[in-house]
């Protein structure tokens, strides 16, 4: 088992980045309340290997804030965000609200994080999209940890 700082499980938090992706765009598509998104992500297998955590932070962070997520990733991309394709736009989401609200992960991992998420369930060169999106955004919303 990786552990990060403060003993933070890493592989755990990765997979509970990954099935965020997946509940995100589970309520993207399907216009549920998140908390009946998380229930049923919560009743899976893979959840118990997963920071339960950290996942529901994720998604209660999202539904809350998706108005000031979706207004801060609006000057770097080149189309409406309804318009991007709703698996780069549940990671560009789930990254923006870890960039803006989760100061305590630096944000090499929060990019990197999008870019692996998104290589697995996103289209051939949607990771190249998100990089490009969220190294900007960065620059912006991480701009003395950028420069440090």
């Amino acid at each position: 088992m990786k552990t990060g700082p403060e003993g933070i499980d890493l592989a755990a938090r990765s997979r509970a980045r990954r099935r965020a992706l997946q509940a995100v765009y589970a309520w993207q598509i399907g216009g549920s309340r998140m908390n009946a998104v998380i229930e049923q992500f919560r009743h899976e297998q893979d959840m118990e290997v997963a920071d339960l955590e950290y996942f529901e932070d994720l998604l209660h962070g999202v539904e809350r804030h998706v108005a000031a997520i979706d207004e801060a990733i609006k000057p770097y991309v080149d189309r409406e965000v309804e318009q991007i394709d709703p698996i780069e736009r549940a990671a560009l989401r789930l990254a923006t609200y870890e960039l803006k609200y989760r100061p305590d992960v630096p944000y090499r991992v929060i990019i990197n994080e999008a870019i692996e998420v998104t290589k697995r369930f996103g289209a051939d060169h949607g990771h190249s999209y998100v990089n490009g999106v969220l190294d900007k955004l960065a620059g912006s919303l991480r701009s003395t940890e950028k420069r440090g």
